[in-house]
């Protein structure tokens, strides 16, 4: 039996913050249960963001060129993703969004077909954000749902911080990972639909 393909999408433009840190550990969890697990480092892409050309509605695929060719078997063979991002002004980095707006091809590819055309599965998304504001995580969460909506992927919620402030914040509150790890470790035990 194959192992469980787990892909973790890094949003943040700065290495080794506080959504990185979570996200390496949902995917540790997600190992411990014996996932295998793929990453995507937005920061690290050279792409950019959709020409809004309708190409994709006629043909299914992308028109553009760019690293983000070698991003879409990645969606569409991991059976959970894990989307993870700071905050910034109430939505996502620049770089993710442009990922998130690319994902349109995939989504006009299953309409052209009529069919799934894609691996149904699990989406979840780990969060932080520096203010305290009732609605910090409402912008993210409604593209997120949406993204994995076009994915065929059942958002699942996740974990969303507020008030993390500085580059390692999430460090100095261990119960932070320690639910990251459990969230993925639980995500890779669940049973795809």
């Amino acid at each position: 039996m194959s192992k469980k393909k787990v892909l973790g999408i890094y949003g943040s433009p700065r290495a080794e913050g506080n959504s990185d840190s979570l996200l390496d550990a949902a995917l540790e969890g997600a190992r411990s249960a014996g996932a295998r697990a793929d990453r995507i480092y937005v920061r690290d892409l050279k792409m950019e963001g959709c020409r809004e050309c309708g190409k994709c509605d006629r043909t299914g695929e992308c028109v553009v060129k760019d690293d983000m060719q070698k991003i879409y078997p990645l969606l569409k063979k991991a059976g959970t993703i894990f989307l993870a991002s700071p905050v910034f002004f109430y939505g996502f980095p620049g770089g993710l969004k442009a990922l998130i707006d690319r994902a349109q091809a995939l989504w006009a590819g299953k309409n052209l077909t009529k069919s799934k055309g894609l691996k149904a599965g699990k989406g979840y998304l780990l969060a932080v954000g520096a203010t305290r504001g009732k609605n910090l995580f409402a912008g993210i969460e409604l593209t997120a749902r949406y993204f994995f909506e076009a994915l065929d992927r059942k958002y699942e919620g996740g974990l969303m911080i507020r008030e993390v402030e500085g580059r390692n914040a999430v460090k100095s509150g261990p119960e932070w990972l320690d639910q990251a790890f459990l969230l993925g470790k639980q995500a890779a035990e669940k049973r795809c639909p």
